[in-house]
């Protein structure tokens, strides 16, 4: 009897339909366009994620008011004074141990020169806390520092702020070897790019100033990015401050740049270099004639 057509089920069963709709929602088309990951990785999807990236900070920034900053740039690699000692009395106790031994010779002459770099780590801390002082002090003038968000001078920049008890940005970028946030960026300021020209697009749009410490081709490319938009006037002037005069006297001979007429002398006059974290900061509030300049 059961075999008989007549007798047989015609309404599909409850296991039956969720079988069908488990089967449906499983598939990559039944997801939302904005929820499916596999969706937006599509190489055809970049320019959305291009404005996704682009839209994400400018809209919390927005939303926070945030539309004037100083941006720091410079090593990554450079260490904080305190472990950049202890690096050099970790080098030196070893080659005590084995005082012939030229790899961990090699080592000592590492910490030491790590720890002289180290200096420009202290620099950049005191000159963002500086600024950040400033800020506290004169809300109506305030210029929040922004950084790359790593370690060494853009952690050196954020914990300046920290310190002085403000609030900064961190713009990280997602790299090969990953490029953890460092702990003194205020959280809900600190953003993350896989763009490089998305992240440098929102260093350089609320920039007002921008101080560059010694580093490698990432400090280099920010800079001269930085100075061509300035110079072809695609870009309002605005102090670019450079920390270290000798290291960027040695590294760059801008003098030959004028001498063979690559840029004019008047290009020289985009930047200006100095040595400490005071004199960087006169040097912005001599461009904006901010009240009570000069640091305590």
């Amino acid at each position: 009897m059961a075999d008989n057509e007549l007798h047989r089920r015609h309404l599909i069963s409850a296991k039956q339909s969720e079988e069908s709709i488990a089967k449906i929602e499983g598939q990559g088309s039944y997801k939302l366009a904005f929820a499916d990951n596999e969706f937006l990785l599509q190489d055809d999807l970049r320019a959305v994620r291009l404005q996704l990236e682009y839209l994400k900070p400018q809209l919390t920034l927005e939303q926070h008011q945030i539309d004037a900053t100083i941006v720091v740039f410079g090593s990554a690699r450079f260490l904080s004074p305190e472990q950049a000692q202890h690096d050099v009395g970790i080098a030196e106790q070893r080659l005590a141990k084995e005082p012939d031994n030229d790899s961990l010779k090699g080592n000592v002459k590492r910490a030491q020169r790590a720890l002289k770099n180290s200096a420009y780590y202290q620099q950049a801390m005191d000159f963002s806390r500086i600024a950040t002082e400033h800020n506290l002090r004169h809300d109506e003038e305030n210029l929040m520092i922004v950084s790359g968000g790593g370690p060494g001078i853009m952690e050196a920049a954020n914990r300046g702020a920290m310190e002085a008890g403000g609030q900064s940005i961190g713009f990280n970028i997602v790299l090969p070897h990953e490029q953890r946030p460092n702990p003194y960026i205020t959280p809900e300021y600190c953003f993350q790019f896989h763009y490089f020209a998305i992240r440098k697009m929102h260093f350089l749009q609320r920039a007002r100033a921008l101080v560059a410490f010694p580093g490698g081709f990432g400090t280099l490319d920010e800079l001269f990015e930085t100075l061509t938009l300035v110079q072809t006037k695609k870009s309002e002037p605005v102090p670019i401050v450079l920390v270290g005069s000798e290291f960027w006297s040695r590294l760059i001979n801008f003098d030959v740049l004028v001498e063979e007429g690559t840029i004019t002398e008047q290009d020289l006059e985009l930047f200006q270099m100095v040595d400490t974290a005071e004199e960087a900061w006169r040097a912005i509030c001599h461009c904006y004639d901010l009240k009570n300049g000069s640091p305590n």
